[in-house]
């Protein structure tokens, strides 16, 4: 057995409804990064220095020695770039990612934070690399982000969103509970629930992209009207598909040492000048969008066929492919994923599995299935699936003389091609599959063998379709 944790499937060609408040067209997440003072340095114990987002893109850390210059470029986000965007934010609902060491050495900024009415959120003990490590030592920081968090703000936070993280934080943050949502994710444009251990855990993604750190990195912003410009086609394409019945949340990250420069802030001056000029626009803390989301769409059990046992795979699913039970197991056995807990997607696993076997595999298959209107539909000796499938176009109510049509062709059918003729029915009425009968029984046997196939495959498809999304 293989198991793929990757979820590439998301929410899948239909989104949930976002039903934003007041019929909104799309929701506006702004992030302002509070990080200056939790860096990198050898003064909070690190052992080197920064060399993160900043003007200097592709610094490198200094080991043991502090970078003057990198420190007061980060000096200059607490000092003045805050100020800026304060002035400019807030009368609008913000949240702000506050590593908790930073924090710790902002208490004006803090307060002026709370004043706006500013959504706090946790960003970790430190603005650090996590990918290395231990899950017990980040655990450790998490625990200690909220403790130091909830002395500084007064309370604790109900945001987390680490950033530089490793593999292991989102569960870790799920482990360690009392939060809303978790950030660490840039998969959607919606939020959606990862579950850890019995435990789900909603997921509000953030963005990389309508993120002024790419003023800080190669190839990217070099002006405001670049960034403006990237906000702008962000918030079209969103307002458009929020227009067309499927709102999206748009979100945008800012930084206090980076878009808080005098030559980049007027191009978010115009950016939040362009959006107030639509209606139908919620801004919104990220809180605000979790509550929404989980009294929207609060987590329900969902059946998760890749995270079934063998032996209830099988006894679930054996009798899609009609008394071959096989197919399920062999499906078991491959490497199944998130993707595969839908209808579509076991439906192509269990399919690889048939198109896989031998002819001799899938002849035993669809000599499993029984005739049209057959002797077993007769004497109510077909499987649930098939009788429901053959009472769905008629075939348990024909006519004396239907019957003797039927009973006719099976017998033609067989008698030429070696197996039972095999057709959709949950795709026909009666008459079309009278007519297709009568098309198909003419055809060689070579013919009719992968026709017959395409058709086992399609009612499995369907029947699929019954039991999952």
């Amino acid at each position: 057995m293989m198991r793929y944790t990757r979820d590439l499937r998301g929410h899948g060609p239909t989104p949930p409804s976002a039903n934003w408040p007041d019929g909104a067209k799309i929701a506006v997440q702004i992030v302002v990064n509070y990080e200056e003072g939790g860096e990198n340095c050898v003064l909070h114990g690190d052992a080197a220095s920064e060399a993160f987002l900043s003007e200097i893109v592709g610094a490198a850390a200094w080991p043991d020695q502090r970078h003057w210059n990198m420190e007061s470029i980060y000096e200059y986000g607490a000092r003045a770039g805050f100020w800026r965007l304060h002035r400019l934010l807030k009368d609008l609902p913000i949240t702000v990612y506050g590593v908790a060491t930073a924090l710790a050495r902002s208490p004006e900024q803090v307060a002026a934070m709370k004043d706006a009415g500013w959504e706090i959120a946790s960003h970790g003990l430190k603005w650090i690399e996590y990918k290395d490590y231990a899950p017990e030592d980040e655990r450790a920081d998490i625990d200690a982000a909220v403790k130091l968090h909830t002395e500084v703000v007064g309370e604790a936070p109900r945001g987390w969103y680490t950033g530089r993280c490793s593999e292991n934080t989102v569960r870790l943050v799920t482990e360690h509970g009392g939060f809303d949502y978790v950030a660490d994710s840039y998969a959607d444009d919606l939020p959606y629930y990862v579950r850890y251990d019995g435990r789900d855990q909603l997921v509000v993604p953030y963005t990389l992209d309508c993120n002024d750190m790419r003023f800080a990195t190669p190839q990217g912003f070099n002006s405001g009207d670049q960034f403006e410009a990237y906000l702008r086609d962000s918030f079209d394409a969103l307002y458009e598909e929020g227009s067309d019945g499927t709102p999206k949340m748009l979100s945008i990250g800012l930084h206090c040492r980076l878009i808080g420069r005098p030559g980049r802030v007027q191009a978010l001056k115009r950016f939040l000048a362009y959006v107030n000029g639509h209606e139908g626009v919620w801004f919104a803390t990220r809180e605000q969008i979790a509550q929404h989301w989980m009294a929207e769409h609060p987590p329900t059990p969902a059946t998760r066929p890749a995270m079934m046992d063998k032996a209830t795979f099988i006894n679930t699913y054996g009798s899609i492919f009609e008394h071959s039970p096989w197919v399920a197991e062999r499906a078991w056995e491959l490497e199944l994923g998130p993707a595969h807990d839908s209808a579509e997607g076991l439906w192509n696993a269990m399919a690889r599995v048939f198109r896989a076997a031998s002819p001799t595999e899938r002849l035993e298959v669809l000599d499993a299935h029984p005739d049209l209107a057959g002797k077993l539909a007769a004497a109510k000796r077909l499987t649930a699936e098939s009788t429901t499938e053959q009472a769905s176009a008629g075939l348990d109510s024909l006519t004396d003389e239907e019957r003797r049509a039927f009973t006719d062709l099976n017998e033609e059918y067989v008698a030429k091609h070696g197996f039972p003729f095999i057709i959709a029915v949950r795709d026909n009425s009666k008459a079309s599959i009278l007519a297709a009968f009568h098309s198909r029984i003419n055809n060689d046997s070579e013919t009719e063998f992968a026709e017959a196939c395409r058709q086992v495959e399609r009612i499995a498809q369907l029947r699929l379709q019954e039991l999952l999304p």
